[in-house]
């Protein structure tokens, strides 16, 4: 006997099968990605020996400092806090960073409240001042890269274009210690920290003339275009002494000091720099006219910088450059001013930053990472 079904009721029980599919899928989706966390989770305890045994849910906890002029401040926190409790951490400390404190004293509040980890949550300045604060302490860095530049975060291959990913890093990467540079414009003048690159001359005044509209709306290309308008200028005469003990004169165009190499688009301006061996690499650039910034170019493209055309390179610990002339110097893309003396040291294995973990970067890039 056949039975003829409603075609109301066929429909109903047709929907219903598709439902339960789609439910099925989903759940299996979020468990694997609990699983991959979870795996994530331990592979980041497993490569640091140092994390203590957690006693309860919530032991750990995060600072967030973060630059109000590079992101909406509330949907960050929002996205951080979401995730910390994801995570099984406690309410990350949100601290905004002013035009008093572009990072350094707010730093200092959070290692005050004993938090497991700084978050840098801005471009290369704040990074520089979230740093500044944390080298030769035991409690590490993590970025979540907002800037135009973010070198640092280029050179570490933390990821630029994902909040969540990069907190997540900060959370669980693997810790790695790296080397930071110190800079003084004075003989008897303050110390400043920086991490990726310091430089007088050329290289300073493209940073002190790049106008900020146009690095909103082209990003580095805004560099390229300020660069363009610098290159037609005479060299200047300069001292440099290497490690106190070989100096040089030359006139050059810039000489800058490097604790790694990788610039936007991929660009290696200090091909052999190594951010952990406790060196710096110290590049100066010396074209006479627009001709020889032909063979600079050619030099920095060919990664042959080390001795190149109108281009060399020698590592060192400490460098002092000495000017008969006022020079614009700039930290990490932050112009400072102008100065006919720098001097820079290494300060190895100064600081610790969290990195991905060979997990981490395989989720990735599956994407299996939800909020």
């Amino acid at each position: 006997m056949t039975i003829a079904l409603d075609p109301l009721i066929m429909w109903l029980v047709i929907a219903g099968i598709v439902v339960v599919l789609l439910v099925a899928f989903f759940l299996g989706r979020r468990t694997g990605a609990r699983r991959a966390l979870n795996r994530i989770r331990q592979s980041g305890r497993g490569t640091n020996p140092d994390w203590p045994e957690a006693e309860s849910s919530g032991r750990y906890r995060a600072a967030l400092v973060v630059n109000p002029t590079k992101t909406d401040v509330r949907g960050l926190a929002s996205t951080a806090e979401a995730i910390c409790r994801f995570e099984g951490w406690s309410a990350p400390l949100v601290i905004e960073t002013t035009p008093e404190d572009s990072g350094e004293g707010a730093t200092v509040r959070a290692l005050d409240e004993g938090v497991d980890v700084v978050i840098a949550a801005g471009g290369d300045g704040t990074v520089r001042a979230v740093a500044s604060a944390l080298a030769e302490t035991s409690t590490p860095m993590g970025i979540v890269p907002l800037g135009t530049g973010n070198l640092l975060s280029r050179n570490l291959d933390i990821v630029l274009d994902k909040t969540e990913w990069a907190l997540r890093i900060a959370l669980w990467g693997r810790n790695r210690e790296i080397d930071v540079g110190t800079a003084k414009v004075a003989e008897d003048g303050d110390t400043h920290v920086f991490t990726v690159m310091t430089g007088l001359g050329f290289d300073a005044a493209v940073m002190a003339d790049t106008n900020s509209d146009l690095k909103s709306r082209l990003g580095w290309l805004a560099y390229v275009e300020a660069g363009s308008r610098k290159l037609v200028g005479r060299p200047s005469h300069v001292k440099v002494t290497f490690d106190d003990d070989y100096r040089i004169s030359a006139r050059v165009r810039s000489v800058l000091g490097g604790n790694c190499g990788k610039l936007q688009g991929g660009i290696q301006l200090l091909p052999q720099a190594v951010i952990d061996d406790g060196m710096l690499d110290v590049l100066i650039v010396s074209p006479k006219n627009l001709g020889q910034w032909v063979g600079v170019l050619a030099s920095v493209l060919g990664r042959q910088t080390t001795k190149g055309l109108h281009t060399n390179i020698r590592k060192c610990q400490k460098v002092v450059i000495e000017s008969g002339e006022e020079l614009d110097v700039q930290l990490d893309g932050d112009p400072i001013g102008q100065s006919g003396y720098l001097a820079m040291e290494v300060m190895p294995a100064a600081l610790t930053v969290r990195v991905p973990t060979v997990e981490q970067r395989k989720q990735i890039r599956a994407e299996a990472w939800p909020v």
